[in-house]
């Protein structure tokens, strides 16, 4: 299933990052609006302000529960997601950057939400990551290539889940189970410039943001079969309260609190 996307998409997602054969740095490109500061949000909202600084900032990412790399990964799927793709994403992008994840990471992370957060979303990511990039001088080769070699994976261990899609949706989509085996799980899944874990992270992120609570039993599920511990998703969950709203978060908690009761330990 190796180079699924038709040439016109590669290209696009190409050049929304920038990426040309004979040009080894990103091209600049100016990202509209940008994050409000302490001042301004004083300016208007003082109790915002205050619970802004002496709250999430001061407080919710200094948590030990989860690292600032992990919280960063699940902000910039929470900010995609919901279409904040101007300069609080570049905000986040160059806080991601400063915590430890790396440009690679990033591009991974943006490939990976356009399946989860729609292609519009992602696309316009990439253009706000292309002038954030820029402003870093961090080059195309620092990215993973398109037809990186997949992650070894256990067919046998995917199968039962390939074979529910199957047997549920094959009748009424055939034609999107074959992707959802053929292309997410068995090709984006296994990309290795980002690792399981941090899939995971990018996607849980991602599905609590939508609002997509009928999903999460299963990527919950699978987070934890990639590593995550019933504290950490815990923790993903308080900080995406934060950033997708209590609504979401309490949905996604209510969910969570099912996938835990059924596993051992």
């Amino acid at each position: 299933m190796r180079g699924f996307l038709p040439r016109s998409t590669r290209s696009a997602l190409l050049a929304a990052f920038g990426i040309a054969a004979a040009q080894p740095v990103l091209a600049q490109q100016v990202v509209p609006g940008s994050a409000p500061s302490p001042k301004d949000v004083q300016a208007v909202a003082p109790a915002l302000g205050h619970y802004t600084e002496d709250v999430l900032v001061a407080e919710v990412w200094k948590r030990p529960g989860l690292s600032a790399h992990d919280r960063s990964l699940v902000t910039v799927a929470a900010l995609v997601t919901e279409g904040q793709t101007g300069g609080l994403l570049a905000h986040y992008l160059n806080r991601a950057l400063d915590s430890g994840v790396t440009p690679a990471e990033l591009s991974e992370t943006l490939t990976h939400l356009a399946f989860y957060a729609g292609w519009p979303n992602a696309l316009s990511a990439a253009s706000v990551a292309k002038g954030v990039f820029a402003e870093r001088g961090i080059k195309a080769d620092q990215l993973p290539a398109a037809d990186a070699p997949p992650l070894t994976a256990d067919e046998a261990a995917d199968k039962p889940r390939a074979d529910a899609v199957a047997q549920v949706y094959g009748g009424v989509v055939p034609a999107l189970v074959g992707y959802t085996n053929g292309v997410l799980f068995k090709d984006v899944w296994r990309r290795p410039g980002l690792a399981p874990r941090d899939r995971s992270l990018v996607t849980v992120g991602a599905l609590v943001a939508g609002g997509h609570a009928e999903q999460l039993p299963f990527h919950l599920e699978r987070a934890m079969n990639n590593g995550l511990s019933k504290a950490q998703v815990g923790e993903v969950l308080t900080h995406l309260a934060f950033y997708a709203g209590w609504p979401k978060a309490l949905s996604a908690v209510s969910v969570a609190k099912a996938v835990f009761e059924k596993r051992p330990g």
